[in-house]
């Protein structure tokens, strides 16, 4: 099972691996709270994707295409991320404060697309 969650949460049991997918650390956050199993910087949106989308609801769909077309070049944290999923249950951590509009949303779905 993947899941998405708030890095700010508390972490719980039924996290399994836990993926931080942010380019940038989490404000506040202190890397032992956090409780990661990995960061992968690499997979989030790159920056100038990342600027332009500012969590903007009205971009939301214009930014879930671009990501999904960047996620396709990203093969080998792809790979990485199924393998993890296979063997355990998966959750991607991001930092955003919108729990409906971020980037591992757009990840989770094509993950599972990917299954």
């Amino acid at each position: 099972m993947i899941r998405v969650k708030r890095v700010y949460e508390p972490p719980s049991d039924q996290d399994g691996f836990r993926v931080l997918v942010d380019k940038l650390w989490p404000r506040g956050l202190r890397k032992s709270e956090a409780r990661l199993d990995l960061w992968i910087k690499e997979i989030a949106p790159e920056d100038k994707l990342r600027k332009w989308f500012s969590h903007d609801p009205e971009k939301w769909e214009k930014f879930r295409e671009c990501y999904l077309k960047e996620l396709e070049q990203k093969e080998e944290y792809i790979r990485k991320l199924l393998e993890k999923a296979k063997e355990n249950d998966l959750t991607l951590l991001y930092a955003a404060k919108s729990e409906t509009f971020n980037n591992a949303i757009v990840l989770k779905e094509y993950l599972e697309s990917k299954e």
